[in-house]
Protein backbone atom coordinates (compact mmCIF):
# COMPACT_ATOMS: atom_id res chain seq x y z
CA UNK A 1 0.00 0.00 0.00
CA UNK A 2 2.87 2.39 0.75
CA UNK A 3 4.17 2.08 -2.81
CA UNK A 4 0.72 2.85 -4.20
CA UNK A 5 0.38 5.85 -1.87
CA UNK A 6 3.77 7.23 -2.92
CA UNK A 7 2.90 6.81 -6.58
CA UNK A 8 -0.21 8.88 -6.00
CA UNK A 9 1.85 11.54 -4.24
CA UNK A 10 4.34 11.67 -7.11
CA UNK A 11 1.56 12.16 -9.66
CA UNK A 12 0.02 14.91 -7.52
CA UNK A 13 3.32 16.76 -7.18
CA UNK A 14 3.92 16.57 -10.94
CA UNK A 15 0.46 18.00 -11.60
CA UNK A 16 1.10 20.75 -9.05
CA UNK A 17 4.40 21.54 -10.78
CA UNK A 18 2.58 21.89 -14.11
CA UNK A 19 0.07 24.27 -12.50
CA UNK A 20 2.92 26.32 -11.06
CA UNK A 21 4.45 26.71 -14.52
CA UNK A 22 1.09 27.99 -15.79
CA UNK A 23 0.87 30.42 -12.86
CA UNK A 24 4.18 32.01 -13.91
CA UNK A 25 2.69 33.08 -17.24
CA UNK A 26 -0.13 35.07 -15.62
CA UNK A 27 1.71 35.95 -12.42
CA UNK A 28 -1.33 34.57 -10.55
CA UNK A 29 -1.20 31.57 -8.20
CA UNK A 30 -4.99 31.49 -7.76
CA UNK A 31 -5.00 28.67 -10.30
CA UNK A 32 -4.12 26.36 -7.42
CA UNK A 33 -7.73 26.56 -6.20
CA UNK A 34 -9.01 25.11 -9.49
CA UNK A 35 -6.26 22.48 -9.48
CA UNK A 36 -6.95 21.35 -5.89
CA UNK A 37 -9.80 18.91 -6.76
CA UNK A 38 -7.85 17.74 -9.83
CA UNK A 39 -4.95 16.78 -7.54
CA UNK A 40 -7.25 14.54 -5.53
CA UNK A 41 -8.73 12.99 -8.67
CA UNK A 42 -5.23 12.36 -10.03
CA UNK A 43 -4.24 10.61 -6.82
CA UNK A 44 -7.45 8.59 -6.73
CA UNK A 45 -7.03 7.35 -10.29
CA UNK A 46 -3.41 6.47 -9.55
CA UNK A 47 -4.40 4.43 -6.48
CA UNK A 48 -6.88 2.41 -8.51
CA UNK A 49 -4.53 1.84 -11.44
CA UNK A 50 -1.42 1.13 -9.38
CA UNK A 51 -3.19 -1.33 -7.09
CA UNK A 52 -4.98 -2.98 -10.03
CA UNK A 53 -8.27 -2.69 -8.15
CA UNK A 54 -11.33 -2.92 -10.39
CA UNK A 55 -13.88 -4.08 -7.81
CA UNK A 56 -17.15 -2.22 -7.17
CA UNK A 57 -15.76 -0.16 -4.29
CA UNK A 58 -12.81 1.15 -6.32
CA UNK A 59 -15.03 1.96 -9.30
CA UNK A 60 -17.68 3.69 -7.18
CA UNK A 61 -15.08 5.64 -5.21
CA UNK A 62 -13.17 6.95 -8.24
CA UNK A 63 -16.47 7.79 -9.98
CA UNK A 64 -17.69 9.79 -6.98
CA UNK A 65 -14.38 11.63 -6.76
CA UNK A 66 -14.51 12.38 -10.49
CA UNK A 67 -18.03 13.83 -10.26
CA UNK A 68 -17.05 15.90 -7.21
CA UNK A 69 -13.92 17.12 -9.02
CA UNK A 70 -15.65 18.18 -12.23
CA UNK A 71 -18.31 20.15 -10.36
CA UNK A 72 -15.96 21.88 -7.93
CA UNK A 73 -13.14 22.63 -10.40
CA UNK A 74 -15.64 24.04 -12.91
CA UNK A 75 -17.28 26.21 -10.27
CA UNK A 76 -14.00 27.60 -8.92
CA UNK A 77 -12.62 28.28 -12.40
CA UNK A 78 -15.81 30.05 -13.52
CA UNK A 79 -15.90 32.12 -10.30
CA UNK A 80 -12.32 33.36 -10.75
CA UNK A 81 -12.32 33.75 -14.54
CA UNK A 82 -11.15 37.19 -15.66
CA UNK A 83 -10.46 38.39 -12.12
CA UNK A 84 -7.13 39.39 -10.55
CA UNK A 85 -5.23 37.18 -8.15
CA UNK A 86 -7.31 36.29 -5.09
CA UNK A 87 -6.65 38.60 -2.14
CA UNK A 88 -5.55 35.63 0.00
CA UNK A 89 -2.69 34.93 -2.37
CA UNK A 90 -1.92 38.62 -2.78
CA UNK A 91 -1.32 38.71 0.98
CA UNK A 92 0.91 35.62 0.80
CA UNK A 93 2.78 37.17 -2.13
CA UNK A 94 3.37 40.43 -0.21
CA UNK A 95 4.75 38.54 2.79
CA UNK A 96 7.17 36.52 0.68
CA UNK A 97 8.64 39.01 -1.75
CA UNK A 98 11.13 39.22 -3.34
CA UNK A 99 11.12 36.22 -5.70
CA UNK A 100 7.67 34.95 -4.66
CA UNK A 101 7.07 33.54 -8.14
CA UNK A 102 9.79 30.98 -7.43
CA UNK A 103 8.99 30.50 -3.76
CA UNK A 104 5.35 29.82 -4.65
CA UNK A 105 6.32 26.43 -6.07
CA UNK A 106 6.84 25.18 -2.51
CA UNK A 107 4.77 27.63 -0.46
CA UNK A 108 1.62 27.20 -2.55
CA UNK A 109 1.73 24.36 -5.08
CA UNK A 110 3.77 21.63 -3.39
CA UNK A 111 2.06 22.42 -0.10
CA UNK A 112 -1.35 22.01 -1.75
CA UNK A 113 -0.21 18.72 -3.29
CA UNK A 114 0.86 17.44 0.13
CA UNK A 115 -2.44 18.46 1.70
CA UNK A 116 -4.39 16.89 -1.16
CA UNK A 117 -2.41 13.67 -0.70
CA UNK A 118 -3.23 13.52 3.02
CA UNK A 119 -6.89 14.30 2.36
CA UNK A 120 -7.02 11.55 -0.29
CA UNK A 121 -6.07 8.83 2.20
CA UNK A 122 -9.71 7.84 2.64
CA UNK A 123 -9.90 7.28 -1.13
CA UNK A 124 -6.76 5.13 -0.99
CA UNK A 125 -8.16 3.14 1.94
CA UNK A 126 -11.45 2.60 0.09
CA UNK A 127 -9.74 1.46 -3.11
CA UNK A 128 -7.64 -1.19 -1.33
CA UNK A 129 -10.35 -2.12 1.20
CA UNK A 130 -10.85 -5.92 1.00
CA UNK A 131 -14.14 -5.87 2.94
CA UNK A 132 -17.13 -7.08 0.86
CA UNK A 133 -19.53 -4.37 -0.19
CA UNK A 134 -22.24 -3.91 2.42
CA UNK A 135 -24.60 -1.41 4.08
CA UNK A 136 -21.81 0.90 5.31
CA UNK A 137 -20.74 1.49 1.71
CA UNK A 138 -24.30 2.40 0.74
CA UNK A 139 -24.52 4.75 3.73
CA UNK A 140 -21.24 6.40 2.71
CA UNK A 141 -22.42 6.84 -0.88
CA UNK A 142 -25.63 8.46 0.34
CA UNK A 143 -23.74 10.88 2.60
CA UNK A 144 -21.37 11.79 -0.25
CA UNK A 145 -24.22 12.42 -2.69
CA UNK A 146 -26.24 14.48 -0.20
CA UNK A 147 -23.15 16.49 0.74
CA UNK A 148 -22.19 17.12 -2.88
CA UNK A 149 -25.73 18.25 -3.76
CA UNK A 150 -25.86 20.46 -0.66
CA UNK A 151 -22.54 22.07 -1.61
CA UNK A 152 -23.55 22.55 -5.24
CA UNK A 153 -26.90 24.09 -4.28
CA UNK A 154 -25.22 26.49 -1.84
CA UNK A 155 -22.63 27.57 -4.43
CA UNK A 156 -25.35 28.07 -7.05
CA UNK A 157 -27.51 30.14 -4.68
CA UNK A 158 -24.58 32.38 -3.73
CA UNK A 159 -23.48 32.84 -7.34
CA UNK A 160 -27.02 33.80 -8.33
CA UNK A 161 -27.21 36.27 -5.44
CA UNK A 162 -23.90 37.92 -6.34
CA UNK A 163 -24.84 38.18 -10.03
CA UNK A 164 -27.51 40.75 -9.10
CA UNK A 165 -25.85 44.17 -8.90
CA UNK A 166 -28.52 45.30 -6.42
CA UNK A 167 -27.08 42.87 -3.86
CA UNK A 168 -23.58 44.38 -3.85
CA UNK A 169 -22.33 44.67 -0.27
CA UNK A 170 -25.35 42.83 1.09
CA UNK A 171 -25.37 39.58 3.07
CA UNK A 172 -26.82 36.41 1.57
CA UNK A 173 -29.29 35.04 4.13
CA UNK A 174 -31.81 33.14 2.04
CA UNK A 175 -32.01 29.55 0.83
CA UNK A 176 -29.49 27.27 2.50
CA UNK A 177 -27.61 30.36 3.69
CA UNK A 178 -30.52 31.11 6.00
CA UNK A 179 -29.65 28.07 8.12
CA UNK A 180 -25.84 28.11 7.94
CA UNK A 181 -23.30 30.85 7.21
CA UNK A 182 -21.23 28.32 5.27
CA UNK A 183 -23.54 25.63 3.84
CA UNK A 184 -21.06 24.92 1.04
CA UNK A 185 -18.41 23.99 3.60
CA UNK A 186 -20.92 21.81 5.45
CA UNK A 187 -21.59 19.96 2.19
CA UNK A 188 -17.85 19.45 1.70
CA UNK A 189 -17.62 18.15 5.27
CA UNK A 190 -20.30 15.54 4.49
CA UNK A 191 -18.54 14.47 1.29
CA UNK A 192 -15.31 13.58 3.08
CA UNK A 193 -16.91 11.82 6.03
CA UNK A 194 -18.97 9.87 3.50
CA UNK A 195 -15.79 8.82 1.70
CA UNK A 196 -14.40 7.66 5.04
CA UNK A 197 -17.50 5.52 5.66
CA UNK A 198 -16.82 3.73 2.37
CA UNK A 199 -13.19 3.19 3.38
CA UNK A 200 -13.94 2.09 6.93
CA UNK A 201 -12.64 -1.29 8.11
CA UNK A 202 -10.62 -2.44 11.14
CA UNK A 203 -7.33 -2.30 9.21
CA UNK A 204 -8.10 1.11 7.68
CA UNK A 205 -8.58 3.07 10.91
CA UNK A 206 -5.72 5.39 9.88
CA UNK A 207 -7.84 6.80 7.05
CA UNK A 208 -9.72 8.91 9.61
CA UNK A 209 -6.85 11.37 9.13
CA UNK A 210 -8.46 12.32 5.81
CA UNK A 211 -11.85 13.66 6.99
CA UNK A 212 -10.27 14.92 10.22
CA UNK A 213 -7.78 17.05 8.27
CA UNK A 214 -10.51 18.31 5.95
CA UNK A 215 -12.60 19.26 8.98
CA UNK A 216 -9.71 21.25 10.45
CA UNK A 217 -9.15 23.00 7.11
CA UNK A 218 -12.83 23.88 6.81
CA UNK A 219 -13.13 25.19 10.35
CA UNK A 220 -9.76 26.69 11.18
CA UNK A 221 -7.60 27.26 8.08
CA UNK A 222 -9.01 27.99 4.63
CA UNK A 223 -12.69 27.78 5.53
CA UNK A 224 -14.82 29.48 8.16
CA UNK A 225 -11.99 31.20 10.07
CA UNK A 226 -10.40 32.72 6.96
CA UNK A 227 -13.67 33.77 5.33
CA UNK A 228 -14.92 35.51 8.47
CA UNK A 229 -11.63 37.13 9.45
CA UNK A 230 -12.65 40.58 8.28
CA UNK A 231 -15.95 40.14 6.49
CA UNK A 232 -17.90 41.95 9.23
CA UNK A 233 -15.82 45.06 8.52
CA UNK A 234 -16.58 44.85 4.80
CA UNK A 235 -20.29 44.04 5.10
CA UNK A 236 -22.21 46.01 7.74
CA UNK A 237 -25.00 43.46 8.11
CA UNK A 238 -22.74 40.49 8.75
CA UNK A 239 -22.56 40.89 12.54
CA UNK A 240 -26.35 40.58 12.71
CA UNK A 241 -26.10 37.56 10.41
CA UNK A 242 -23.57 35.96 12.78
CA UNK A 243 -25.86 36.57 15.76
CA UNK A 244 -28.80 34.84 14.06
CA UNK A 245 -27.23 32.05 11.99
CA UNK A 246 -25.13 28.97 12.80
CA UNK A 247 -21.58 29.15 11.49
CA UNK A 248 -21.39 25.65 10.03
CA UNK A 249 -24.00 23.04 10.87
CA UNK A 250 -27.46 24.03 9.55
CA UNK A 251 -29.97 24.90 12.21
CA UNK A 252 -33.01 27.01 12.99
CA UNK A 253 -32.40 30.71 12.75
CA UNK A 254 -32.17 32.55 16.07
CA UNK A 255 -34.28 35.65 16.76
CA UNK A 256 -32.62 39.02 16.30
CA UNK A 257 -31.99 41.43 19.18
CA UNK A 258 -34.95 43.49 17.98
CA UNK A 259 -37.20 40.43 18.08
CA UNK A 260 -36.01 39.63 21.63
CA UNK A 261 -36.55 43.19 22.86
CA UNK A 262 -40.10 43.25 21.59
Amino acid sequence: MLTVALQGLLFMVLLAFGAWVLSLRNNDVSIVDSVWPLLILAGSATYALASLQTGPRAIVMVTLVALWTVRLATHITWRHWGKPEDRRYQAIRARNEPHFRWKSLVLVFVLQAMLAWLVSWSVLAAVVNPRPWHWLDWAGVCVVVVGALFEAAADWQLARFKSNAAHKGQVMDTGLWRYSRHPNYFGEFCVWWGFYAIALSPQNWWAVASPALMTVLLFKVSGVALQEKDIADRRPGYREYIARTNAFFPGRRRPSQEDVST
